[in-house]
């Protein structure tokens, strides 16, 4: 899951995934902005069938956050 999480995040924010590290922070580090945050969660949402609540996604801000959060989710994809 984590490398299809990072291979998603990187298309989305036109990086390449090598660029993409669990530690990467996604506002300083991959430059997305609030817009780009909103639509890669909701991007997330539609893959895995989940719904993250937004006091959750606000506690996201580097990769391994949002990894972390979706292996906690107990997806079967």
């Amino acid at each position: 899951m984590q490398e299809k999480i990072i291979k998603m995040i990187a298309g989305k924010l036109n990086k390449k995934v090598e660029e993409v590290s669990l530690d990467s922070r996604l506002i300083e580090d991959l430059g997305a902005d609030s817009l780009d945050i909103v639509e890669l969660l909701m991007m997330l949402e539609d893959e895995y069938g989940i719904t993250i609540p937004d006091q959750d996604a606000m506690k996201m801000s580097t990769i391994k956050d949002v990894v972390e959060f979706m292996e906690s989710q107990n997806i079967k994809k």
